[in-house]
């Protein structure tokens, strides 16, 4: 193994040969699109203004592939090529390096939004970003190329997953009293919680609970919202929905206790169980109050 390390350094040292301000500067972009800030922005756009139960459905298997990176990486605890080479890498980053999440949330992100779009174009540009976020990992050095490699056969194992049983599971759940889907709620985000308290899983599963809460409290009581509607009511929902996630993301971050302190792990789920439910629930609830939802016929 040290071996393939080594190789991976020298390759990170032969791509950073090229290296500049503006090539730094376009791959911080491209790697920024594998960013929890950024799919915070693009997993509520596809609840508000795309398709809502495309949007639950998407979150479900991103939430649980985040769970099992974590896992992933843990399980293999391998090194960053920064921790055996100091100063190859141009952003900063903890933790450890197999798989890469930013690879693996780039072939399940892009390639289930390309799978819902059903154009080659579509898969094109699904698999360019792929590659293009992937390969930042290795031109900022905080990834070996083995890590990437990693996380792309994790991602394509998990969205082939998707794929293939999530159109079956849907129609089963949706057949279900509200109860099961409760119990199985609360069932499937405590028992993985168990398994492992860290504050990545804990982000996973509270945002999990959350959305699924959220959901089955909008069908329950009965709001009849869709994502259907004229461009300034989308552009509307997307704007204020924004503002209180941002709200609930950076104020509680600033109110809660922060890593280290007492409460910190218990604080943290709530915080991302309340950016759940905003997502599912708080705010389709205010769209539709306010009139910025259409009704589904």
């Amino acid at each position: 193994m040290d071996a393939i390390w080594l190789w991976g350094i020298e390759l990170i040292r032969l791509i950073q040969v090229v290296r500049g301000p503006v090539l730094d500067g376009i791959f911080k972009a491209i790697t920024f699109l594998g960013d929890q800030e950024f799919l915070l922005i693009l997993m509520p756009l596809i609840f508000w203004n795309v398709k809502f139960r495309t949007g639950i459905r998407f979150a479900v298997t991103f939430l649980l592939a985040v769970y099992v990176n974590v896992l992933l990486k843990e399980i293999f605890a391998h090194p960053r090529p920064f921790d055996l080479t100091s100063g190859i890498n141009l952003i900063e980053i903890e933790g450890y390096g197999l798989p890469s999440g930013h690879a693996q949330s780039a072939v399940i992100v892009w390639g289930m939004i390309a799978s819902e779009v059903r154009e080659k174009w579509a898969w094109v540009g699904a698999v360019a970003l792929m590659v293009l976020i992937g390969f930042s990992r290795i031109y900022l050095g905080v990834h070996f190329p083995t890590d990437v490699l990693g996380g792309w056969l994790i991602g394509a194992f998990l969205l082939l997953l998707y794929l293939r049983f999530s159109p079956a599971a849907e129609a089963w759940l949706l057949e279900q009293r509200w109860q099961v889907r409760f119990a199985l709620i609360i069932g499937v985000s405590s028992v993985l919680l168990l398994l492992r308290i860290v504050p990545d899983t804990v982000l996973a599963l509270a945002t999990l609970a959350g959305i699924g809460l959220g959901g089955l409290l909008l069908d329950q009581l009965r709001i009849r919202f869709t994502a259907d509607g004229s461009i300034w009511q989308r552009a509307a929902r997307f704007f204020l929905g924004i503002a209180g996630l941002l709200i609930l993301y950076a104020g509680l971050k600033q109110l809660f206790p922060g890593e280290g302190e007492s409460f910190y792990l218990l604080m943290r789920f709530v915080r991302y169980l309340l950016i759940g439910l905003w997502v599912s629930w708080i705010a389709p609830y205010f769209f539709d109050r306010l009139h910025l939802a259409t009704e589904q016929a």
